[in-house]
């Protein structure tokens, strides 16, 4: 009977992995990073847990799409910022639920996630997307129900004769 010789070791106290991880081994896959040995060290990862991440399709998926940003878009300022955010939503988190921090901080973090991540009430019909038009109400009675609405859709206006 043959026996199987297992030449990885398993793997123990599996580390987690977040955003900012995924993106800079998308940076170091396309050459615009560290090191892995470096990534390694700041990350505080062992060859077990890169080893996992390896396994995970999660993981594969979210570098694959970093790296396909990467390529296409170039290193730009934007996606910088994005990772750096991503990192500062723990922060902002953990000082929102803390209980020494004032009040008015709080709220400031609280109206500033919300601001980042544009889920502030839309306050007209423009900001909502509409693409302009003209919407007129004629009531035709006391009743609600008696109001007629009247929709109409910008088109565009047809070229001049010469």
């Amino acid at each position: 009977m043959a026996s199987t010789v297992n030449l990885v070791p398993p793997i123990t106290n599996q580390a987690k992995w977040n955003d900012r991880l995924a993106f800079d081994v998308a940076l170091t896959l396309e050459n615009s990073g560290e090191t892995i040995q470096d990534l390694m060290v700041r990350h505080r990862l062992t060859a077990n847990d890169l080893l996992a991440f390896n396994a995970d399709p999660l993981f594969l998926k979210k570098v694959d799409h970093y790296r396909g940003e990467v390529r296409d878009k170039g290193m730009t300022f934007r996606l910088k910022a994005r990772a750096q955010a991503e990192e500062l939503l723990t922060t902002s988190w953990l000082l929102i639920h803390d209980p020494a921090v004032s009040p008015a901080v709080k709220a400031d973090l609280i109206k500033s996630t919300v601001k980042w991540g544009d889920l502030e009430p839309r306050t007209n019909v423009a900001a909502a997307g509409d693409t302009g038009g003209v919407r007129i109400t004629i009531n035709l009675g006391n009743s609600p129900a008696d109001a007629r609405v009247i929709e109409a859709q910008p088109y565009e206006a047809l070229p001049e004769p010469a």
